[in-house]
């Protein structure tokens, strides 16, 4: 196991690998921006360093200074938690240049999966369904030519693309060639990466994603299945484990499906295999996510194992201390994103500074955050300010304590709103209680006009 870890995150991920760090008897060191110098994480940690001023793409994005971070602090490895540079190839690499493990998937395996057309050819290879599309990149007229033989609508998707980023939906052929067009321009701007591919687009689907872990020497297994169909702009707001109303034949096909292309990909580490489940309950290849996700509490809650434990040992080249047969879900989980957002605003960030902070508690409740009172949110970064998770010995049980947790829950501040309201008037739906629901669930929920914290 390491001796010391540096934390190339902020904000509540960063607190949460801190935690995972000091449970395992390994010192973290937390490389942060100067607007996070008083942070929860740094709080934390055992020793930090300032990589630079608030800007992103001056301190979590500046792939030279947190390495030399590491080195200047004696860090054996780098997590980088989730966004930021956790799924940049060209990190990994660097990473393993100056003799300082990366804690995630190897950069080849990275750079195969992190390209969404690259991803799909070998997902086809490991025989798993996926959506009609292109299998590479294409010119606006012979993406054109696709789209009008798998049907409309279509989704043209950055091939670089990640957290609902770089995509749009096109309904008929007279939008194809603008939308092309700028969505391309959108994935060069974003992801320094114009190519782009057309896929086949489920207007009503469920959103399902499989958490696997794979050690260094072949072994590979799978925690069982997230739902994630509470979506605004494709970016999740609710997610809950294991996927409700769905056979469990079909979960168990799509956990074997997951550990299939894994180990087709040579991947090591945390990592995610996500999927859509049409209305004829058929699921289909969308995407990998080649890092810790920000929903891994759940399947904590659900199975008893601390994945961010899991991709320490994994890193230090531990071989799985699990089998397939070893894995058991018991219960569901739910997890709410609290985001400094206004629903009523179309989500638009509203940061400020916190007040008051008081968690919600009792059995079975759990508070991923960084925020205390005094902390100033700021504008530079991610929304997220806690992530409320809860256990109970069934879905229905987990929903009423979701529920009472959600009006425990109190943060207030100057300035600040949050999705409270909005996750509690999703979570109260007729159709999510039902677990009738789909990705168009939320726009479709009437937003209360009081959805501010601020009391």
């Amino acid at each position: 196991m390491f001796k010391r870890v540096l934390v190339a995150n902020r904000g509540e991920i960063a607190v949460r690998i801190v935690r995972a760090c000091h449970d395992a008897g390994v010192e973290a060191v937390v490389a942060h921006s100067s607007r996070d110098r008083d942070s929860e994480a740094v709080r934390l940690s055992d020793a930090s360093v300032q990589i630079g001023p608030p800007q992103s793409t001056k301190s979590y994005l500046n792939a030279a200074a947190i390495i030399e971070a590491a080195a200047q602090t004696d860090a054996d490895a780098i997590h980088p938690g989730y966004g930021f540079l956790s799924e940049n190839a060209d990190f990994a690499a660097a990473c393993a240049a100056a003799g300082i493990t990366f804690i995630g998937p190897p950069a080849a395996t990275m750079d195969l999966l992190g390209s969404k057309v690259s991803a799909r050819s070998l997902v086809a290879r490991a025989d798993i369904p996926q959506l009609p599309g292109s299998m590479e990149p294409l010119e606006p007229a012979a993406a054109f030519d696709l789209a009008s033989d798998i049907g409309f609508p279509v989704i043209v998707k950055a091939s670089a693309g990640g957290g609902g980023l770089g995509m749009q939906v096109v309904d008929g052929p007279d939008d194809f060639g603008r939308t092309y067009r700028t969505t391309a321009a959108t994935a060069g701007m974003l992801f320094g990466d114009c190519q782009v591919y057309v896929e086949k687009y489920l207007a009503r689907a469920r959103h399902v994603e499989v958490q696997v872990l794979c050690d260094a020497h072949g072994n590979a297994v799978h925690l069982g299945t997230r739902d994630c169909s509470v979506q605004r702009r494709y970016q999740k707001l609710i997610e809950e484990s294991p996927a409700p109303g769905l056979d469990q034949a079909l979960l168990d096909e799509m956990g074997a499906a997951a550990c299939r292309g894994a180990l087709l990909a040579g991947y090591v580490g945390a990592g995610t295999f996500e999927f859509l489940v049409d209305t004829d309950g058929r699921f289909y290849f969308l995407e990998v996510n080649c890092r810790v996700q920000v929903e891994h509490p759940i399947t904590e809650m659900v199975t008893g194992l601390d994945i961010v434990q899991e991709q320490l040992r994994i890193a230090a080249g531990e071989p799985l201390r699990i089998r397939q047969s070893d894995v058991v879900t018991r219960g569901a989980a739910i997890e709410c994103r609290i985001n400094a957002e206004d629903p009523c605003r179309e989500f638009a960030p509203a940061p400020g500074v916190v007040a008051e902070f008081i968690p919600a508690g009792g059995p079975f409740v759990r508070v991923d955050t960084h925020v205390r009172p005094g902390h100033a949110v700021p504008a530079e970064y991610d929304s997220l300010l806690a992530k409320l998770c809860v256990w109970a010995p069934d879905r229905e049980g987990a929903i009423a304590r979701m529920r009472r947790a959600l009006g425990e829950f109190h943060l207030q501040g100057a300035g600040l709103s949050t999705t409270q309201t909005f996750l509690a008037d999703v979570i109260d739906d007729p159709r999510f209680v039902r677990a009738e629901h789909d990705t168009s669930l939320a726009a479709t929920v009437t937003t209360r006009p009081c959805c501010s914290s601020v009391r």
